[in-house]
Order: structure tokens, then sequence, then C-alpha cells
């Protein structure tokens, strides 16, 4: 979605010629919306902010700008302003709702200081892994990719207030903390800075800019509108700049107005600073004094975040959206291009409201039927996350269940669980006013996945999904039994279980995803518990397989071109590994029960409370492999992380009694050696593949963002567990181990 205020009020933006990112390199986790990343540029005759622009410029300015202010005082025309006589790299992301999505905000701003200058892949490939870690792996290397610019950049994001995740707004104070010296980040919007501004101000690394620094002066709100071409008595420019304040947006509309015949004296008193005021102006001074055709326009497409020719002549049903386009630029009339050939274009924010308060007065019964064309538009245009925006704002239920039965396998990721939560509720919404709706089916089987309530309720979610999802063809019916399942296991009924389980291996493949892997590792450990070991075996095989022909092993993200560090290979994976390692056992075969115990250790920082049942079971069967090879301290280091996950997700079942159980047998354990690669804790596994780079301590202390004497703590922790005296040999005994890459 576009950015809901990033034209200024001094003068509308377009493009100065910034490129357009190159068609992203395959793999990477998103296709960009160009004009999100396009660096606006004010037009001629625009007031220049000369002392602000100084000031913003001057060497002493802290590394981080905060250009805070409400609509129309324009905070983007000042910055554009900025980066048109600086002479710095500007790098620009105007953001907006659809960034509220951790993983979707950093790869705008990868791609904007990419098409500065290249960053490299590493930070677009653990973008591009779905379930990679943001915080412990895409933020690291985003910050080291901004410090190694080789000149300084000026990245700024506008319209941050936007931004309301938790999860975002810690992205973005952590790039705060690594601004490199003569660079800048510089945060425009309305309020709320995603920041700790108290501790940047005290620092003296906070440079803050705010309305009363934006405000006109009289000699500047003169020269607006002299340059508007309207001039004003000294006593009716009186009245008109006390009623606005200096607030720009309002000195330009009374321009407009002027311009379009308004009265110079009612220009002049029409103006009370509110935001009522300022829309009924609009409608009676401007909509008004337009055709019927342009008012139409106007109004029905209003409903689009940005327009280009196509998709207004898609919504409206119509031909020649590209001329009323022209015209309506030409004519000034508050339509902000959004790329240099003039083809993407948006309403000013102020204007934009105003026009969908006057569709909403007018055909309040077309505004669903527009947004549901938009949805058709961008779904038919390689915008599925877009289509699905605008059939939810349509309340289309059929439309956004189909569009999320396309885009599911991307949000089932630990960064993307805001934008899960979003979708959930309003699939909830549309579930009680439309009962025959699909969505139903799809919120319930969300929320069986993320089980947040409990065994119990993920049990009914589970069913209530499957009985939804009843004589549908597709993934959706296996991976509904699969959930259904396991929550019959966790609740204690294992042979009911089993029985589901098998309906979903047998309706299931590679379509599924992990969760056909998944429900083979859940058969097996059933097999085993019964006695019957040579099912287990067989079991345990096919569920190695499964992930191995869905790509979900280490095999798949090579073949992405992906190195894995960082990056969690699958939800289903661990399991598969602490299966298979339960099942070499019984054979017999300790050196295949240490392989593969190495493969789960691999992945097992990535294991977290998205799925917190997979996290919890996981590790039990590890801890279970750990004991029998005589491995006390590894058992107890995964009993602690088993704690964490119910300290958050307390009801998982029948799992609590198996963790107590374990934890029974390990307080009758002696804690055997100091030292084992199995040792090794999360935060350790996590440093490994960071040891075989060429970063040296203070490096990666600032990848990873913990202080160098922790990292050297740490590493000599990784030395000693691995029985090594040297960074080099710690690396190829993590080698030989398979806890790194050959």
């Amino acid at each position: 979605m576009p950015p809901a205020e990033s034209a200024g009020t001094l003068g509308l933006v377009t493009d100065i010629g910034q490129m357009i990112p190159a068609p992203r390199a395959a793999g990477r986790a998103l296709e960009p919306v160009p004009s999100k990343l396009l660096r606006p540029a004010t037009r001629p005759g625009t007031v220049a902010r000369v002392p602000l622009i100084e000031r913003l410029a001057h060497d002493d300015a802290g590394p981080v700008v905060s250009v805070v202010a409400p609509a129309g005082y324009g905070k983007t025309t000042l910055l554009a302003q900025w980066a048109e006589r600086n002479g710095r790299a500007f790098a620009w992301v105007s953001a907006d709702e659809g960034d509220n999505d951790p993983r979707v905000l950093l790869s705008y701003i990868a791609e904007a200081l990419d098409a500065v200058e290249p960053i490299g892949e590493r930070v677009f490939a653990a973008l591009a892994s779905p379930q990679s870690s943001v915080a412990g792996s895409v933020i690291p290397r985003l910050a080291a990719a901004f410090r190694s610019m080789s000149a300084p950049v000026v990245l700024v994001l506008d319209d941050v207030h936007v931004l309301r995740k938790g999860e975002c707004r810690a992205a973005v104070s952590a790039l705060a903390d690594h601004v490199p010296a003569g660079s800048r980040l510089v945060l425009a919007g309305r309020s709320g800075m995603p920041v700790r501004v108290a501790r940047l101000r005290a620092e003296g690394r906070l440079l803050e800019v705010g309305p009363d620094d934006l405000a006109l002066t009289t000699e500047e709100a003169s020269a607006l509108l002299h340059r508007a071409g309207v001039r004003l008595g000294g006593d009716a420019f009186a009245r008109l700049f006390r009623r606005t304040e200096g607030w720009a947006a309002g000195l330009y509309l009374a321009a407009l107005s002027v311009r379009a015949g308004v009265p110079v004296e009612k220009a002049a008193d029409a103006f009370s600073g509110s935001d009522r005021f300022v829309s009924e102006y609009l409608r009676s001074e401007l909509l008004e004094r337009l055709s019927d055709d342009q008012r139409r326009f106007l109004t029905r497409t209003a409903v689009l975040e940005r327009m280009t020719e196509r998709l207004c002549d898609s919504v409206l049903g119509a031909t020649g959206s590209g001329a009323v386009l022209e015209e309506l630029a030409a004519a000034n009339m508050l339509l902000v291009p959004l790329d240099r050939s003039g083809r993407w274009f948006r309403y000013h924010h102020l204007f934009r409201d105003m026009l969908l308060a006057e569709l909403d007065r007018r055909e309040p019964d077309r505004i669903p039927e527009l947004r549901r064309r938009a949805a058709d538009w961008h779904a038919g245009n390689g915008s599925p996350e877009d289509a699905l925006e605008y059939a939810l704002a349509a309340g289309d239920a059929d439309r956004a269940a189909r569009l999320v039965e396309g885009l599911w396998n991307r949000v089932l990721a630990p960064s993307r669980e805001a934008t899960l939560r979003r979708w959930i509720h309003w699939l909830d919404q549309q579930g009680t006013r439309f009962p025959e709706f699909r969505g139903r089916a799809w919120a319930a089987l969300f929320r069986a996945e993320l089980c947040r309530n409990g065994i119990g309720q993920m049990r009914a979610d589970a069913d209530e999904a499957a009985l939804l999802f009843a004589g549908t063809d597709g993934f959706v019916v296996p991976v509904s039994a699969t959930l259904q399942g396991i929550a019959r296991v966790l609740s204690g009924d294992g042979e009911a279980g089993d029985a589901y389980l098998r309906d979903a291996v047998a309706a299931g493949g590679t379509g599924s995803g992990p969760h056909h892997a998944i429900a083979l590792a859940e058969r097996s450990l059933l097999a085993m518990a019964r006695g019957d070991h040579a099912a287990a075996e067989d079991l345990a095989g096919r569920a190695r397989a499964a992930l191995d022909q869905a790509g979900l092993d280490r095999a798949g993200l090579d073949r992405a071109g992906l190195d894995g560090s960082g990056l969690e290979e699958s939800i289903a994976a661990p399991l598969v590994h602490a299966v298979q390692a339960r099942t070499a056992l019984h054979r017999g075969d300790l050196p295949a029960a240490r392989e593969h115990v190495a493969a789960a250790q691999r992945v097992r920082p990535w294991l977290s409370t998205t799925v917190p049942f997979i996290a919890v079971q996981a590790r039990i069967e590890l801890a279970r492999v750990h004991l029998a090879l005589a491995d006390v301290p590894a058992a107890r280091i995964l009993m602690d992380e088993i704690d964490e996950v119910f300290k958050l997700r307390p009801d998982l079942g029948t799992l609590a009694a198996e963790a107590e159980s374990l934890r029974a047998r390990l307080s009758t354990r002696r804690g055997g050696a100091e030292h084992g690669p199995s040792r090794l804790t999360v935060a350790e596994l996590r440093l490994l593949p960071l040891l075989a780079t060429h970063l040296m301590v203070p490096e990666i202390a600032d990848e990873v963002h913990l202080s160098p004497h922790t990292i050297r703590a740490q590493v000599q922790s990784i030395y000693r567990k691995l029985g090594t005296t040297s960074r080099s040999k710690a690396v190829a005994r993590a080698r030989e181990l398979g806890l790194l890459d050959s």
C-alpha cells in the first residue's frame, strides 16, 4: 500500500530521476513497488526552506533526524529540497500500512540502499527465507550493509507514523543505533517516532524538527501565494495567515480556491485550520466547480492508494483514464506524480480523505464494487498482497479467501505473525457476517497452527477448519487433518490422532508443505510408543524423504542460493531429524544418531513459539536422544529452552507431562562433561556461522547487537566445548560435526 502522506504542501512532488531499482535477483523476498522507493522532487516555484535545509545538512547534526508534524506541514517537501541541494546520496522509502510487517519493511529499506550502492546478496538471502530470523539475521546484516556503504548516505523513511507493530518499530530503532559516521537516518511522520527519542536526545544523537520549525514565516507564506499566482492585500493576507498559523497545506488550498475563482476575501475567511472545515471547503470550493465526469473520476478513484491508467480503467469500467489523469495533473489538482514517466499517481492525503468522504456521501453502495475491481486488477498484475488488502477493505469474503489460499505459506513464519493475526481478525469478523464463508476455515486453520489458546482450542479450531474445508480440493484438507491429529495426540488420544495423521499422509504430498513431513514424523513417534519399531523406522525415512522432495531441508536452501547462516530450514526439519535420531538409536547406529543430532542442532536456534507444539516436541525428542548418548548437559540446555516456551504457551497438553518426566530424569543424572558440541547454547550456535567469516570480533558484535566482551566470552566457550584453542580449529571442528556447511 502507498504512503498516506508523502506529497509536500509547498509544491507537489515528482521523481527527479532516481533510478527505479532494477528487476530483483532471483530469490529476493518480494517484488518492490517502485513508487515507494522514488525520491520526490519539488516542482519549480516551490518556496525554498533554506534555513531548515542548512540545519539538516550541518555536519554537527545528529545521525538520526526526526521530522514530526501533522498532515500538510511540508515534511516531505523539506526533505526533497534537502535531497536536491545537499549533494549526498539519498535512499528513500515511503512507508505505508503494508509495511507493518518487518520482512516487508526491511525489504524496502534494503532495496532503497541497494539502489544507491549494491549491498550484496547476504541481506536479500536472509530476507528471502520465509522462516528466517528478523532480529537474529536480517537486522544485523542490514545494519552491517548500511555501515559498509562507501560514502555517506541519507536514508529517509517517510510516513513512519503508519508503523504501529512493535517488531517494525524495533527494527527501525535497531537501525538508528548503527548509522555510520557522516550518514543520516531521517524519520518523517505525524507522530510517534519508532526510536528511543529520550535516549538519543540525551546522547546528542538526535536532530528534531517539529511543527513550529515547519510552520511558514510570513515571508515564506507570502512567497508561496505569489508563486501560486495569488496576491492578497495586507489585511486579507494577515487574516489568512492567522487562520492557517503557517500551515502550508491551508495556504496552498486557499491559493487553489482563489485561482478557481473564489473571491479573495472569502478565501481568506474560509479557513479555521480544522480538518472538518478543510474538508467542507474542498468539497464546496473545488469539487463543486468541476464537471460531473471529473468529479465522478476523482471520487471513485479515491478508493485507490495509487493510480495508473489501466488500473483506473479497470476500476471505473471505462477507458480514457490516462487522459483524465494528465488533465488533472496539469491542473495541479492535488494529484502527485509517483514516477518520472507520469504513469503512476496518488492523491494528496488530505484531498483523498475528502474525496472518500464525498464518495461515501454520494455513492456509498458503489464503494465495495470499486474495491473489488481494484483487488482483481492487482491479483491479475502480480500484486497478490495488495489485492488482498483491497478485498479486505471491500469486505469481499470470497475474494479474500481465494487470495489467502495463495498467500498462506508466506505468512506462516515468525516475522509475518503480525500480518497473520490481522488477517485472522478480519476473517473471523467476516465469518460472523457470512456463515458460508471459507474465510472462517482459514481463520480456524491459522489459529490451530499458532495454538495461542491451548490444545483444547487448537483441537476445536482444527476440527472447524476441517469441517468447513470438507469437499474442497488442494492442500488444505491434509493440513487440517495433520493439525486435527496432533491436537488429539496432545490431548492424550493417540489412537484417534494416528487415524487423522494416517488420513493426512494419504491425502497429502509436497503440496502441503512441511505438514506432510510433520504428519509422517508424528506417526513415527506413535509407532515407537506402541513398540512397532519397524513401522517407526519406515515412517521416519519417509518423513525425511518428504523434506527433501519439498525442498524444506538444507539442500533446498542451497539450491535457492542461500548460505544458511541464520536461517530456519523448516518448522518440520528439527522434528524430523530428532525422530530419525531416535530410530537410529533403537537399531544401535550411534554414528547415525549423532549425525541426526548435529543436523537438528543446526536448526534448533530457530524453533520459536510461532508453532509452539513443534518447538517443544522437537526439543523433548532431542533431549531424550542426548540422555541416551549420556550427554546430560545438552539435555539440560534443551530443558531450559522448553521451559521458556511453556512460559509463553503453558497449555500444550500431554507435552507438559512429557517435559516433567524429562525434568525428573535429569534430576537423577550427573552433570557430565563441561565440554562437547552438544553443550553449545542457542547463542553460541548462532555465532558459529559468523566465526566462519572474515569478520573480526568487534564487527561480529555489531552484527548481533552485543558487546565485544560478550562475544569474546561466547567464543571462548565455543572453543572449550569443541575442544579447540583457535578460531580456525573451531570452525574446522564444527564442519566435521556437521554444525557448519563444508
